[in-house]
């Protein structure tokens, strides 16, 4: 089942620049094991929106805490909530 984590990072953008790229190579890791269904910042700052494959909301907060943003305080709250697509649009979606 598909979860949607909306999470709110630290304002401390040496801190969050400086773990990013081991948190993408994380989220790298969770796409090679089919548990990352998508990712990306929010163009305001506030943190990000990733929805994860996994068997229950307890499996995603596992995920999360295993992230390196959250091991360097880089998430500070998020609101995970199952989710299910029923539309996709590849037209839109980043070309590879």
């Amino acid at each position: 089942m598909k979860y949607a984590a909306l999470i709110e990072y630290s304002q401390d953008k040496a801190l969050v620049e400086s773990h990013r790229p081991a948190h993408r190579a994380y989220l790298t890791s969770l796409m090679e094991k089919n548990q990352l269904f998508a990712s990306g910042p929010t163009e305001d700052g506030y943190g990000a929106l990733i929805i994860y494959e996994a068997d229950s909301p307890e499996g995603v907060e596992a995920l999360m805490k295993a992230d390196p943003f959250h091991a360097a305080g880089v998430f500070l709250k998020w609101t995970v909530r199952p989710w299910k697509m029923v539309f996709f649009n590849a037209n839109l979606a980043p070309k590879a």
